[in-house]
């Protein structure tokens, strides 16, 4: 597990995107981190596999949400700098397909992460991302 985690920072997107999907299935603590880290990438296939690869990160009290909201409420200045990453990928390559931040994958994973960690008790930094959509206001604004 140790080799995949540092191969998911390989410069082949492809080859990290492998042994992401490989850390996804594990349970130890210690690779939040590496997770967290590819959440802040600029590939949208590897958000897509993170969001797919921890389905319990979005139900309540689930030992996937107790982990990474665990990991995010000790490190809330690398997950707001995971935050400015993602907007910063959105808005440079993603922007043109997704005009709405809260439609992009990374936003998603982002807000996940988010509310993992509110479970958690976790006091973060302001939001470093534009609000998420609502069912009130499916545009964001």
């Amino acid at each position: 597990m140790i080799l995949r985690c540092l191969y998911s920072r390989h410069g082949d997107g492809r080859i990290r995107q492998r042994h992401l999907e490989r850390i996804l299935e594990s349970d130890e603590p210690w690779v939040a981190p590496f997770v967290v880290r590819l959440a802040g990438e600029y590939v949208v296939e590897i958000l897509e596999a993170i969001h797919r690869g921890l389905p319990g990160l979005d139900v309540p009290g689930s030992a996937q949400r107790r982990l990474y909201g665990e990991f995010i409420s000790r490190n809330p200045s690398f997950f707001a700098r995971t935050e400015r990453r993602v907007v910063s990928y959105w808005s440079c390559y993603y922007r043109w397909k997704y005009p709405v931040f809260g439609t992009y994958p990374g936003s998603a994973l982002v807000e996940a992460f988010r509310s993992a960690a509110a479970e958690q008790g976790a006091v973060l930094e302001p939001r470093h991302t534009p609000r998420p959509l609502s069912a009130r206001d499916p545009l964001g604004r």
